[in-house]
């Protein structure tokens, strides 16, 4: 089962370094940096970066699982870590950020 297919779990396990590695493999431009699940999209104007960022906010709500967000004019930098388990990463992070990338490939294709 890929990542886009699976859901958020409550409460689940912080990954081992190994595990990390093999999910990260999994979301192409996301990287691991200061303990958070990163990545940077980019957009033509403004419009498509808020369009971007409400339908991830749709996302993020469905799956109970919240991002944080630094969203300019052409840009929505992400990162994902999990709070319930002491802001360590989890699978719950690599589901939404498969989830997030998706979105912004269906976004690049329409």
């Amino acid at each position: 089962m890929t990542l886009t297919e699976q859901h958020c779990s409550t409460n689940p396990p912080a990954l081992a370094a190994d595990a990390i590695d093999k999910l990260l493999a999994q979301v192409a431009g996301w990287a691991v940096i200061d303990g958070m699940l990163r990545t940077t999209f980019t957009f033509r104007n403004y419009y498509e970066t808020m369009a971007f960022v409400n339908a991830l906010a749709w996302v993020s709500h469905r799956e109970d699982h919240h991002p944080e967000l630094l969203v300019t004019y052409k840009l929505c930098a992400i990162g994902y870590n999990t709070h319930s388990a002491g802001g360590e990463l989890t699978l719950n992070d690599f589901i939404c950020a498969a989830r997030a990338s998706a979105l912004y490939a269906q976004r690049a294709s329409a």
